[in-house]
């Protein structure tokens, strides 16, 4: 993967340096930083566009192989799709990319309360949340009061960590003081630096309470967060709490093609992108194509955009649409492969093709549960609306890049209407409606960092099917990822009772607080 961003005459490794997933052979601390002599405002482009590209890295090697958008059935070179993940390499390295950006964000925070930036305070206490919210999901309990205290007088390099929930409090907490930050109307004094908003503070304050929004969803199973009051008061007071509206509002940071503003898989090619490995599953195709009698009579309009079919006659001589099988066993990888249909290449590997930490359609989808579990008000009418409100907004995402397909592709309102009274997508054929939202969800998310996997384990849908070659991981789904080997030695105190808060050992099979598993195991 390409290195993107390079500022000459700045010592800042940890800062700038973004090969995607080549992260530093051993494990970063996250309360220790190698800092020279920059501002917030030196700090900000580099974080926005390298966390940018290593969310869409994550997606592509994890999030989309874990929860069965696409799996690498093409080789034995990474095995993802079977819950092979490795201690240093993937834990590690989510470890490090999370403490890497907190650290970051943390320092960049510090330093716009000393010069007295107002603007880059709010966005660096949005980013801070973005960033440790993501680490928490992943791990569980990680440090956040002491963490990157290593670099100031009185600070320790062996921090203690807090519990999921704790975490979830103090994220609370940094979003209602960049939300009141926001709300002073702060100038963001060079625009052209911020590829996401141009420096319009009214929409990076729609997004922070957008991600409030996400977080609150996110504990909603936790009866003692009372989520369904605040996610009230911040639907109910949108002055207070401005919210995303449209599409218009979603945070993706927008590559202009030129180096070093460069998407990471801007210079990928096609064979190592999808062709070669990474196929889309039998799970994707059946939540997007309705198959009758053997026939394929209806496609969702979004997949031909995410996808494209294998049209080698050979191969696939009826010309449909084919998933491989996820969590396959090596043996079964010759027959499952042939066939499958690929990620469309021309779509997400353009030099200025954008990344996206949040969109509208998922607050749709938020609110559509909150309503239909009566957390905030409305019943399931008002779930009916946010939901087709949802879908509607997923589509029209999709279809703008559409444009970029090797056949253009459009989809029109009419198309939403027929999918909306369709068996995928009727509110009114389904049987049962929060499994509904939660499928559509998970479509909608596709392409957004982890939110898929952290959304599966709290929801449960959409129902996957564990392939009998997940043996790495005892077919278990993985739960969580454990704390990477330098972590565990050299802060084991810590890391031990963290793992007595979590009630499990150090593995993929202890659950998350959050999650439907630890809830309905009492944990």
């Amino acid at each position: 993967m390409k290195r993107i961003f390079i500022i000459s005459g700045i010592a800042l490794l940890g800062v700038i340096s973004s090969c995607t997933k080549d992260f530093e052979e051993t494990n970063t601390n996250p309360n220790k930083s190698i800092v020279g002599m920059i501002q917030a405002s030196g700090m900000f482009e580099p974080l926005l566009y390298n966390s940018a590209n290593n969310w869409l890295n994550d997606t592509w090697y994890y999030n989309n192989e874990l929860v069965q958008f696409t799996a690498h059935t093409g080789g034995v070179t990474r095995r993802e799709h079977q819950y092979y993940l490795e201690e240093s390499r993937d834990w590690g390295g989510f470890w490090n990319f999370y403490a890497k950006y907190g650290n970051n964000t943390d320092h960049m925070l510090e330093l716009a309360v000393k010069n007295g930036d107002k603007s880059l305070e709010a966005i660096a206490l949005t980013f801070k949340v973005l960033f440790f919210s993501n680490m928490t999901d992943m791990f569980g309990s990680v440090p956040f009061e002491e963490a990157f205290s290593g670099r100031k007088i009185g600070g320790t390099l062996t921090p203690k960590f807090n519990t999921q929930k704790e975490v979830y409090q103090f994220l609370f907490e940094d979003l209602e003081n960049a939300n009141e930050i926001y709300a002073q109307n702060p100038t963001f004094l060079n625009p052209s630096m911020d590829g996401m908003y141009g420096g319009n503070m009214a929409k990076w304050r729609k997004f922070n309470n957008s991600l409030y929004l996400r977080l609150l969803c996110r504990v909603s199973g936790r009866s003692e967060m009372n989520v369904g009051a605040k996610m009230t008061e911040i639907i109910t007071n949108p002055s207070k709490y401005p919210i995303f509206t449209s599409n218009a509002d979603n945070a993706t940071v927008k590559f202009s093609g030129v180096d070093p503003y460069i998407n990471t898989f801007g210079t990928t090619t096609e064979s190592d992108f999808t062709k070669s490995g990474r196929k889309l599953t039998r799970q994707l195709i059946s939540m997007t194509v309705i198959t009758e009698n053997g026939n394929q009579i209806y496609v969702d309009p979004r997949l031909p955009i995410i996808g494209k079919k294998n049209t080698v006659a050979s191969d696939n001589p009826y010309n449909i649409w084919i998933g491989t099988k996820s969590g396959c066993t090596d043996l079964e990888r010759a027959t499952v492969d042939r066939g499958t249909s690929w990620l469309n290449y021309k779509v997400f590997c353009r030099k200025d093709a954008t990344a996206t930490f949040m969109d509208y359609a998922e607050i749709q989808f938020i609110l559509a549960e909150a309503a239909l579990k009566n957390l905030i008000s409305g019943g399931a009418s008002a779930a009916k609306s946010y939901y087709e409100a949802g879908v509607r907004a997923s589509m029209e995402k999709w279809s703008a890049l559409g444009a970029y397909s090797e056949t253009p592709t459009s989809i029109a309102s009419a198309e939403i209407n027929t999918f909306l009274s369709s068996k995928l997508g009727s509110w009114d054929l389904a049987t049962n409606k929060e499994e509904l939202i939660g499928n559509q969800k998970y479509l909608a998310l596709f392409w957004i960092g982890m939110e898929a996997y952290h959304e599966y384990r709290r929801t449960g849908f959409p129902v996957l099917t564990i392939g009998e070659g997940t043996v790495y991981n005892d077919k278990v789904f993985p739960t969580r990822f454990g704390y990477p080997p330098t972590t565990v030695s050299t802060n084991s105190a810590n890391v031990a009772i963290a793992l007595e808060q979590m009630g499990g050992p150090n593995n993929m099979k202890t659950p998350v607080w959050w999650s439907k598993q630890a809830i309905q195991s009492g944990l």
